[in-house]
């Protein structure tokens, strides 16, 4: 009796391990719902809820400051909107400087990555010229710029000494929005210049060294070497460009109010004037859903159009 006892195994060991492994992840899980905590509460706050009261507030007649309660109105907003020609003007002018600024300021804020990616002296001095734009407020640098666009400012001046006539940058319908343009691409190609040249640094330069041996020229590599080796990079700067010209706000609200003649309203200032300005908040709110809805097509055509078709076989 006393040896088959010892000789079988204990029973309460594989329990205790595994009560053991039980308690730990719960542990873990409990841990982790801590740590998505606050970023929950945030996205739930300022996130999903304003989404949420966005669609709602669309089909009302809502006003930021009413003594008559919100009353449910179909799609009249919508059908107000798509009759309103300043929505249309604005919608036209925020395309145009999207369609202006994805493809001119990726390109020169490649090249500006281009050049700066090079062991020499001085060369963290002109990263730091070039990214100095990015970490100055929109509103100083928008200010700024105001000031060099009058007619007798400094750009003007600088045309002058060449023998060229500067117009009224920012208030003659057919420069304001380039005016607009100038000042985004200045401002905001230092900060995809980064990200463009963090994409340089990861190709090894084992390619470029076989590329060289092979007779590629300068040309040639960036074509066969840089540029494939840059595709990822190249598909995020596409979209935080294409939704960064679709949001554009801060530069018309300080330097033109959407004129002269609507010349620089865009989707996003006209829905704040009205929502904040005209305190109609339900007809801002369908605007804004309208804005939604853009945004989102174009960025899914875009991730569709530049995704790895290779890999989706």
């Amino acid at each position: 009796m006393t040896a088959t006892a010892a000789a079988s195994p204990p029973t309460t060991a594989p329990a205790s391990a595994e009560h053991s492994l039980k308690k730990a992840d719960k542990h873990s899980r409990r841990t982790a719902v801590l740590m998505l905590l606050p970023a929950g509460v945030l996205m739930l706050t300022f996130l999903l809820i304003p989404i949420g009261l966005t669609f709602v507030l669309a089909f009302t007649n809502a006003r930021l400051i009413s003594p008559e309660p919100a009353k449910f109105i179909g799609i009249t907003n919508f059908t107000r909107l798509f009759e309103n020609e300043t929505f249309w003007k604005s919608l036209t002018n925020t395309v145009i400087f999207a369609v202006v600024i994805v493809p001119v300021q990726s390109a020169v804020a490649l090249g500006l990555a281009v050049l700066i990616n090079t062991r020499m002296r001085g060369v963290n001095f002109f990263r730091t010229v070039y990214f100095l734009p990015v970490v100055t407020s929109m509103v100083v640098v928008s200010m700024l710029w105001m000031f060099m666009y009058q007619p007798d400012g400094l750009i003007n001046a600088l045309l002058a000494k060449v023998g060229i006539q500067g117009p009224d940058w920012l208030g003659d319908p057919q420069w304001a929005l380039l005016a607009i343009i100038l000042l985004s691409i200045w401002q905001a190609c230092g900060f995809h210049m980064v990200i463009w040249l963090s994409g340089l640094q990861t190709i090894p330069g084992e390619l470029y060294e076989a590329a060289s041996l092979d007779g590629a020229g300068r040309w040639q590599q960036f074509v066969h070497v840089t540029w494939p080796g840059l595709r990822q990079t190249a598909i995020f700067i596409l979209i935080t460009i294409t939704i960064a010209a679709f949001s554009l706000f801060t530069q018309v609200n300080i330097m033109t109010q959407g004129g002269p003649l609507d010349s620089t309203s865009t989707v996003v200032f006209m829905a704040v004037r009205t929502g904040f300005q005209q305190q109609q908040t339900g007809y801002a709110a369908a605007i804004s859903l309208v804005f939604f809805v853009i945004v989102l097509t174009v960025s899914l055509i875009q991730r569709y159009l530049t995704r790895d078709k290779e890999a989706t076989r």
